[in-house]
């Protein structure tokens, strides 16, 4: 049996994406044994989901774990739910709150943020991230006490809509280019705002052309209907 191309899958709350490509991996090695084959089925994803962020997940199992960048440069859309009025340490509900302020803004003044934001800017990413510094992944440094220094990279926003406000929490879908990252895009709105903000909730709608209602729960795939999920790209 061969597998070779990309998933979707709909990465629930609570996983990691490594937690993901590991169980696609398990169940891609029992589809072989059950063939008789003892070959090992190269998997990987194109883009990091953080544990606490579900949807939209593009694993790539063959060949095109070599084709991961492809992907990764595609545009990403993201549905997001923000707290008005304090800041975490981690950009998202497990980090130390702080309270910033108690002002409620305008659904108008909102929105002309918004609008702000739209286009290009140059955004510090979140010191818990993947990200590399010195050779060490900026969170590990972060937990063991450190304060790595991570330099403003060019992001481009394309669009920013607000979908629901009710004080302190904002809804709002955002499509966004490659590299960008949410929960500082959020802490960045918060600081226009004069509120601070941080993201309470975060769900990856689609990536390029890929919808999250393509997807399929890892819970629904098995050693029998692996080949099934699998399939390569027109």
């Amino acid at each position: 049996m061969t597998l070779n191309g990309i998933a979707l899958i709909d990465k629930p709350v609570g996983y990691s994406s490594f937690d993901i490509v590991s169980q696609l991996r398990n169940i891609a090695k029992a589809a072989g044994a059950q063939q008789g084959s003892r070959k090992r089925f190269p998997v990987g994803h194109s883009g990091t989901l953080d544990p606490l962020a579900s949807g939209l997940l593009i694993v790539l199992l063959g060949s095109y774990t070599k084709r991961s960048a492809e992907f990764m440069h595609l545009d990403k859309v993201y549905s997001v739910k923000m707290v008005l009025g304090q800041t975490s340490s981690t950009g998202d509900e497990e980090g130390i709150k702080k309270d910033m302020s108690t002002d409620k803004p305008q659904k108008e003044t909102i929105n002309s943020v918004f609008k702000s934001f739209i286009g290009g800017y140059d955004q510090v990413p979140p010191i818990y991230s993947a990200i590399k510094v010195g050779g060490q992944r900026s969170y590990k440094l972060a937990r063991s006490g450190e304060l790595p220094k991570l330099e403003a990279r060019p992001i481009m926003i394309y669009d920013l809509t607000l979908e629901r406000y009710s004080y302190p929490f904002v809804s709002f879908q955002t499509r966004v280019g490659s590299g960008t990252y949410v929960r500082s895009l959020v802490e960045d709105i918060g600081k226009a705002l004069g509120a601070g903000a941080y993201t309470s909730e975060l769900r990856r709608i689609s990536v390029g052309s890929y919808n999250v209602k393509e997807a399929v729960s890892i819970k629904k795939i098995d050693a029998k209907n692996i080949s099934n999920v699998v399939f390569e790209p027109n």
